[in-house]
């Protein structure tokens, strides 16, 4: 990729992360009608461990979004990149958006009682890793060079 490039353009990401989140969600709202999956144990500890897990998933993906307003940036991948975000969420995982997904969609599945959507979440942030994450990386490693290298040996991808 050329430095040219690289200033125009942002990862090679060609689908909407968000998108995959909500596929896996509807598959496993319909998986719900073929084989009943329901949470174990009393339904007011679910409700409360989904709602709780929820809370957590948009508190990642918020913090991340309000660092990137903060510096003018596009959570979109295909965006270019100004500068890195390093602070807020970003010191303990690199990639808090689909970490506050995957939370999200986990905690759904707990809240409403569908075991197939929470089953289904790490399914979904593989699809992502693979989507949008690994391209994600090598743009960014291509860009920032040293800097970010030195991020990937500090932080870890995920937890």
């Amino acid at each position: 990729m050329s430095q040219a490039e690289l200033r125009e353009g942002g990862a090679n990401v060609r689908f909407p992360p968000p998108a995959v989140y909500v596929g896996f969600i509807l598959l496993g709202w319909g998986l719900l009608y073929a084989a009943a999956l329901p949470i174990p144990g009393p339904r007011s500890v679910s409700l409360l461990a989904g709602v709780v897990i929820i809370l957590a998933g948009f508190w990642l993906v918020a913090d991340a979004g309000k660092l990137f307003k903060r510096t003018g940036q596009e959570p979109a991948p295909w965006k270019p990149t100004p500068e890195l975000v390093l602070s807020g969420a970003y010191r303990f995982t690199r990639n808090p958006m689909y970490l506050g997904m995957t939370c999200i969609q986990a905690g759904l599945g707990v809240a409403v009682n569908n075991l197939w959507i929470t089953v289904l979440a790490p399914f979904s942030l593989l699809a992502v890793h693979f989507l949008a994450v690994m391209p994600e990386e090598r743009y960014l490693s291509e860009k920032f060079g040293k800097s970010y290298r030195s991020y990937l040996s500090k932080v870890r991808r995920y937890l």
